[in-house]
């Protein structure tokens, strides 16, 4: 309490005042707007073209996807409909998108892989489950085990083996994303601790693997792995037609993560380095249990701009005859049993829709580890 006077007047203030809500126009969504959308000339400016790109461009796509489009029906129905997307199409041929041209009679084999791993993934990616290290041991260990003989088949285990080049659609487009986002990290990072290293045999070998692999379109490291990588190795050690581009897409993605790594590491204080050291750390000590976390969480945008950029790059395996889903999409439109204006744009509607799904996904996903990492940080 204070007291106040005024002349010969005393007056004592028994209460405190109720706080004022801010003004209305900085709280709720008109506050929000104000603050984000129109805070300046030049935000007012952009919002307002930004309106007009999407006033322009969605309604278009709205009448194609949704209002004008054939829900049921057949190839007829949606040659007499040129004005919007012909959905039976992709009904007709959703499984050969899914598993390409995997016998129908083994696809439960996919299934069971898809079904698994998405267990799996969820398992490790969802911060409060109990257990993470098992789902870590089971994905990175068992699981690799499970699907390779599940989807090649193995005689001792009563599964026919399906030839690689039977495989295609969803199934491929996964495969290379997991394979090439699991492997292309760990080996980036060792690729970044090698370019800092203090010997030199091993920082010029990192050196000129990394410029070398980002130096060249990553379709030249598709096409060097899939023709030259056999001509490297005995005949009986010729890796399989799709593990060449596998293996050439994860030095491709790791020469990049490399760089970003590095650039984490370059952003630690002195300090870091000089506290491990002082609490009698070594090397590989220090690095596992302080610099890197830290490194890899500043650089957390960058690494999952270069997943991002992995999952629509393996639409370029197409290249050296992997049926990918972009590729089953672009085979499938050309059945003469739907030729149509409208089944080209659908085919091609409905990969943007299946791409984008999935990095938003990871956007999301990144941006919320982002923001719970940095919420201990914040004073």
């Amino acid at each position: 309490m204070s007291d106040v006077t005024l002349g010969d007047t005393a007056y004592l203030q028994s209460e405190r005042a109720p706080a004022l809500p801010p003004p209305s126009a900085t709280r709720g969504p008109l506050g929000w707007m104000r603050q984000n959308l129109f805070s300046s000339p030049g935000s007012t400016a952009l919002t307002l073209l930004f309106a007009a790109l999407v006033a322009w461009i969605v309604p278009g796509i709205v009448d194609f996807a949704l209002l004008k489009a054939v829900w049921h029906g057949d190839s007829p129905l949606c040659r007499a409909n040129p004005d919007g997307a012909c959905w039976p199409f992709i009904a007709e041929k959703f499984n050969y998108l899914r598993y390409g041209a995997y016998p129908i009679d083994q696809r439960w084999r996919v299934d069971v892989v898809e079904v698994v791993g998405a267990v799996l993934i969820s398992w490790l990616l969802w911060t409060g489950a109990p257990r993470r290290n098992v789902a870590a041991v089971l994905f990175f260990l068992a699981y690799p085990v499970l699907a390779f003989f599940l989807l090649r088949g193995a005689a001792w285990l009563g599964l026919p083996v399906i030839d690689t080049s039977l495989w295609g659609g969803v199934l491929i487009t996964l495969l290379m994303s997991v394979v090439g986002i699991v492997f292309s990290l760990p080996l980036g990072v060792l690729l970044a601790l090698g370019r800092r290293s203090d010997m030199p045999m091993v920082k010029a070998a990192c050196i000129t693997f990394i410029e070398f692999v980002r130096g060249v379109p990553f379709i030249i490291v598709l096409f060097m792995a899939n023709f030259m990588l056999p001509l490297f190795v005995p005949d009986w050690l010729t890796p399989d037609r799709l593990l060449r581009p596998l293996i050439g897409t994860m030095m491709f993605a790791a020469a990049y993560m490399a760089e970003i790594v590095r650039a984490g590491l370059q952003a630690m204080p002195k300090g870091q380095y000089e506290g491990a050291h002082a609490l009698g750390l070594g090397y590989w000590p220090t690095m596992r249990l302080v610099v890197l976390p830290q490194a890899l969480t500043t650089v957390i945008p960058g690494i999952v701009s270069t997943f991002i950029g992995l999952f629509k790059d393996t639409t370029l395996v197409a290249i050296v005859g992997i049926a990918d889903f972009l590729r089953t999409v672009e085979s499938a439109r050309l059945d003469p049993n739907w030729a149509g204006p409208s089944i080209s744009p659908t085919g091609y509607l409905f990969a943007a829709i299946f791409y984008w799904v999935f990095c938003f996904g990871m956007s999301r996903y990144s941006l919320a580890t982002e923001h719970r990492l940095n919420r201990g940080r914040k004073h």
